[in-house]
């Protein structure tokens, strides 16, 4: 048991029976009388929820351990994502839900880290970035001012917006936590 005040992203607690994984935590202590507080948002590791609360710096929660273990993914089907340890051929079962949007940019053998509590696989943790072809976007527009973007469909079908300078086919890097372009991929040489 650990107090709410020592919480820190990645770590993995019990909290009134449910497991929850601690996306973000932030300490506030307290003047004269009043005690601290940790504000938290966390995700539920059965449903895929996200909770944000204020905990008492004091109360104590129960740290449960996280395992992490390189992973490739196979395939999607019916909801539930499977893994493979590439070592020793054991897999693994995630739920789309709790992976969250990510899971439409994994794609076969990508290479992840699987979170595990005890035996059960409860999340993954994708990369911050990654590269991904644009298959749809209007025209690029030289003229116009860099400030103005446009629409784009990636391969997975998934659309964000882009610079005007983006054309279909062009590689670019996209932040999975915000979902938004970050720049063009390089060439590979």
């Amino acid at each position: 048991m650990i107090p709410a005040s020592q919480l820190r992203s990645g770590m993995a607690i019990r909290y009134e029976g449910s497991t929850y994984k601690v996306l973000i935590a932030d300490y506030h202590p307290g003047q004269g009388k009043m005690g601290g507080v940790a504000h938290v948002r966390l995700k539920n590791l059965d449903t895929g929820t996200i909770w944000e609360t204020s905990l008492r710096g004091d109360l104590k929660v129960e740290d449960l351990p996280l395992e992490k273990k390189a992973m490739d993914f196979l395939y999607s089907d019916s909801g539930v994502c499977t893994f493979m340890d590439p070592d020793t051929c054991e897999q693994a079962e995630v739920p789309d839900k709790v992976i969250g949007e990510a899971a439409r940019f994994l794609i076969p053998e990508m290479r992840v880290a699987v979170e595990f509590l005890g035996d059960r696989a409860v999340g993954v943790e994708m990369p911050d970035f990654i590269e991904v072809t644009v298959t749809d976007t209007a025209p690029p527009v030289h003229a116009q001012n860099d400030s103005t973007w446009k629409p784009a469909r990636l391969e997975n079908g998934v659309e964000i917006m882009v610079p005007q300078f983006i054309k279909t086919g062009d590689r670019i890097r996209l932040d999975l936590n915000t979902m938004k372009y970050m720049d063009r991929a390089k060439a590979a040489k």
